[in-house]
């Protein structure tokens, strides 16, 4: 546990000042990949996970995630934070429980969102969300690990886009015991400013998944941290079906060309653990 405790260490000195891109690999070759590429910690995708198991997002199950997690952290050696959705579970002990078992993957960080998936009501009542947060939290104190808790509201991503009212939550959440609040899919200078004023001096994440503001534009007002969920994924699988499509409908397989050289991007992409493995049976 030692490297994962120099992990945890080096994600919350991220969060002390600046701001930095955390990119959502979605398997642990795309890990090792943007770890090539010189980012200095990284987050998974709950839609990115899915798109691998074949399966729509919010569709994958906790021991998959959990599966998941281990795979990205030991393919790298930078930090990664957890897409944990809601916990895995409603409940406050239920949401503990489930972090404890997160935490034992090695994680640096991980978050939890307050999406109820119930199109009529898409967002868990304030009160419970604040008392899952709070489990959330309690469990990591108790593991003693100092995993980095960020805390959702998703108001933005169900339909439900009060820039009021997503405030209000974070700043409860901030107050549970959150280390770092997000709000995804808020995407204008006046909302991004608004969110990390109001939760100052706890930093804040910013999804970028379309390019409305650049990493200089976003640290200009505040941002700690940006990661891009699910679009590095989308942007992999758009140029797979464009390729397979031609294939399919032309005969033709003009999309080959120009290909980079990927085993060379990940000619020695083990992580020190897997090279200092005796080699041979």
């Amino acid at each position: 546990m030692a490297q994962h405790d120099e992990r945890i260490d080096a994600f919350h000195r991220l969060h002390e000042s600046g701001c930095f891109v955390m990119p959502n690999p979605w398997d642990a070759g795309s890990a090792r990949a943007l770890q090539r590429l010189g980012f200095p910690a990284l987050a998974t995708t709950s839609a990115g996970l899915a798109w691998t198991l074949g399966c729509a997002d919010n569709h994958v199950t906790l021991h998959e995630v959990l599966a998941h997690l281990r795979d990205v952290v030991d393919a790298v050696e930078v930090p990664v934070n957890a897409d944990f959705e809601g916990g895995f579970a409603l409940k406050p002990d239920e949401v503990a429980r489930n972090v404890a078992l997160a935490v034992a993957t090695g994680i640096a960080g991980l978050s939890i969102e307050d999406s109820s998936q119930d199109p009529d009501q898409p967002l868990i009542d304030i009160d419970l969300a604040v008392d899952r947060v709070r489990a959330a939290r309690e469990e990591i104190d108790r593991s003693g690990t100092g995993v980095l808790l960020t805390a959702r509201s998703e108001g933005f991503v169900v339909g439900r886009p009060d820039i009021a009212e997503t405030i209000r939550r974070l700043r409860a959440y901030a107050h549970a015991g959150a280390d770092c609040l997000y709000a995804p899919r808020i995407d204008s200078v006046a909302d991004v400013r608004a969110v990390v004023e109001a939760v100052a001096p706890k930093p804040v994440n910013l999804l970028i998944n379309a390019p409305f503001m650049t990493v200089a534009e976003a640290a200009a007002l505040g941002v700690r941290r940006i990661s891009v969920g699910g679009t590095l994924a989308k942007t992999a699988w758009t140029a797979f079906l464009a390729a397979a499509s031609q294939i399919a409908e032309s005969g033709t397989f003009d999309a080959f060309r120009g290909l980079m050289d990927v085993d060379a991007l990940m000619t020695d992409g083990r992580t020190e653990a897997e090279r200092s493995r005796p080699s041979g049976p």
